[in-house]
């Protein structure tokens, strides 16, 4: 069965003490997860120590820290950036890959997002690979050439066991992100059921079928569980709506 897992990608939000109460507030009242269900926090970096912190405290099961980000090199001349054996070591255990701001923002291309890719595979961690198009794409209706464009270029060189092991991919539609927009659930549910055929195509069904694939885009309390409810939706990676207990935790309430 494969994992159903709600993310919150904080961004460039919180404080030190709005960190800490919204991790107790939601903390403390998390319902019992079942087995093949997870939460994720990715906090800024200089939240990640406490954020560990307060989930080994708690005793929470399938409740992991993950980051926003990384270099792909393990140390070097590279000022303000942060490695992986970094983040291992404060216990980071997902990483947010190919964001579509890291994309837009910063520039990063289709190669270097695969070398982080393979860093973070080779550490051992958990990829988040965010894939998903802009506004002109969607309206040219070429969605499905460049989410596989994407996904061609930076992730499936990667074999089976590793995808399947170490990767979750959230389809993000750049056009719904921060927007108040949201893609529809039969729209959710056809570009996720399109990377699930990609990948059934070069993996094999069994290996798709076992890859879990989240929606991202103003995703929230009100529609979580219509789009969680899609077939091929494992879940959500979350923005606005992760930085309050009280818009969170109906989400993740909303797993399957």
């Amino acid at each position: 069965m494969r994992k159903k897992i709600v993310a919150g990608n904080w961004k460039m939000n919180t404080g030190i003490q709005d960190a800490r109460t919204l991790v107790d507030g939601i903390l403390n009242d998390l319902p019992q997860l079942a087995s093949h269900q997870q939460v994720v926090f990715c906090p800024p970096y200089i939240h990640i120590s406490r954020v560990n912190g307060q989930i080994q405290d708690s005793g929470k099961a399938q409740v992991f820290c993950g980051a926003q980000n990384c270099h792909d090199k393990a140390s070097g001349a590279f000022t303000g950036e942060i490695s992986i054996p970094m983040l291992k070591e404060i216990g980071v255990t997902h990483v947010i890959i190919g964001h579509s701001e890291r994309r837009q923002y910063f520039a990063e291309s289709h190669d270097f997002l695969k070398s982080k890719v393979d860093a973070l595979v080779e550490a051992g961690m958990q990829v988040i690979f965010c894939c998903g198009e802009p506004l002109e794409v969607r309206e040219a209706e070429s969605q499905n050439d460049f989410v596989a464009q994407q996904l061609k270029d930076s992730l499936m060189h990667l074999n089976a066991e590793v995808l399947q092991n170490q990767v979750i991919i959230a389809y993000e539609p750049i056009w719904a992100i921060g927007t108040g927009k949201t893609a529809s659930s039969n729209q959710a549910q056809e570009m996720h059921a399109f990377i699930r055929a990609l990948l059934a195509t070069h993996y094999g069904e069994d290996t798709a079928n076992e890859i879990s694939i989240l929606y991202g885009g103003s995703c929230n309390a009100a529609n979580a569980a219509e789009l969680f409810a899609c077939p091929d939706v494992d879940g959500g990676l979350i923005g606005g709506a992760a930085l309050k207990a009280e818009t969170f935790l109906p989400i993740i309430q909303a797993l399957s």
